[in-house]
C-alpha cells in the first residue's frame, strides 16, 4: 500500500510539473490574479454612499479639533461614554507626541553629526542655499544644513504651521545663526540646531540661554519675533559695535 501511495504521489507531481511547463505557474488554481487598485467605481456601487458619507463627516472638522476633544458632527452624545480608566483620546495623543518627539530628536542628533563632515562656509559672500543646492554641493553652512531638518520634518508629516526656519541672534558677540523651530506648542518651540553652534540635542527655546529669536519664516510666510521692552533693551545694550555678522553659526 505504501509503495502504491508513493507511486500515486509521484505521478501527481509529474502531472503538476507538466502543467507548469505547459501553462505556467500563474495559471494554476489558487494563484492570485493581479489587481487594478484605482479603478473608477460603478454608478450603482453599494459601498459608494457609505464611503461618501464618511468622507463628508471627516472633512467637516479639522483633525486638530477632533484631537482636542471639541464637539464635531461626527460624534453624538451616545459616543462620549466615560470609563474609569484613561480615555483613548489621551492615550492616542500621548503616544503620538512621544513618537513625534522621538523622530525630531533622532533627526537633530543625526544632522549635528553630519555637520561635522558636511559643514562648508560660504566665504566672503553669505548666500542662502536651497535644499537642492546644499545636496548638490555636498554640504553648506548653517543656513543650508538647516534645510535638511526643515524639509524632513515637513516630509514626515509635521504641519506647515508647526515647523519654521528661524534666525537667532547672540547679543554677547553679535553672532547670527539659522535653526529649525518646531512649535509643538505655540509659546515655547523645540530647537533643532543643524551645527550645534547654538545648542545640541533638542531643547526648548526657553532652555537655551544667550540667544534671541529674530525671525521665523517658511517658503511663503515671514514673521518678526517681538520681545518684551526689557529684553529688547538688554539685547541692544549687549550688542557689539561694528557690522552685523552673517548667520553661519561658526
Amino acid at each position: 500500500m505504501l509503495g502504491s501511495d508513493r507511486r500515486v504521489r509521484t505521478q501527481g507531481a509529474i502531472a503538476l510539473a507538466a502543467l507548469c511547463l505547459l501553462f505556467g505557474c500563474a495559471r494554476l488554481p489558487g494563484a492570485a490574479e493581479p489587481y487594478v487598485w484605482f479603478a473608477k467605481p460603478a454608478p450603482d456601487d453599494p459601498w459608494s454612499t457609505k464611503i461618501a458619507r464618511w468622507q463628508e463627516r471627516e472633512r467637516a472638522v479639522e483633525v486638530a479639533e477632533v484631537l482636542a476633544g471639541q464637539p464635531t458632527v461626527a460624534a453624538g452624545p451616545e459616543q462620549t461614554a466615560q470609563s474609569g480608566g484613561e480615555q483613548l483620546r489621551d492615550k492616542f495623543l500621548r503616544f503620538r507626541a512621544e513618537r513625534r518627539r522621538g523622530m525630531a530628536r533622532e533627526l537633530a542628533a543625526w544632522l549635528q553629526e553630519q555637520a561635522k563632515v558636511h559643514y562648508i562656509p560660504d566665504g566672503v559672500v553669505d548666500r542662502w542655499a536651497t535644499l537642492e543646492e546644499t545636496l548638490a554641493r555636498n554640504g553648506d553652512d548653517c543656513d543650508g544644513l538647516e534645510l535638511l531638518a526643515y524639509h524632513l520634518l515637513r516630509d514626515l508629516g509635521f504641519g506647515a504651521d508647526e515647523v519654521y526656519r528661524a534666525i537667532v541672534y547672540r547679543p554677547s558677540d553679535g553672532q547670527h545663526h539659522m535653526v529649525t523651530l518646531w512649535f509643538e506648542r505655540p509659546d515655547d518651540p523645540w530647537v533643532i540646531d543643524p551645527t550645534g553652534a547654538m545648542t545640541v540635542g533638542m531643547p526648548r527655546m526657553s532652555q537655551v540661554t544667550g540667544w534671541i529669536p529674530l525671525k521665523v519664516f517658511t517658503e511663503t510666510t515671514e514673521y518678526t519675533v517681538r520681545t518684551s521692552a526689557h529684553a529688547r533693551a538688554a539685547a541692544l545694550a549687549a550688542r557689539p559695535a561694528g557690522p552685523v555678522s552673517r548667520p553661519d553659526g561658526r
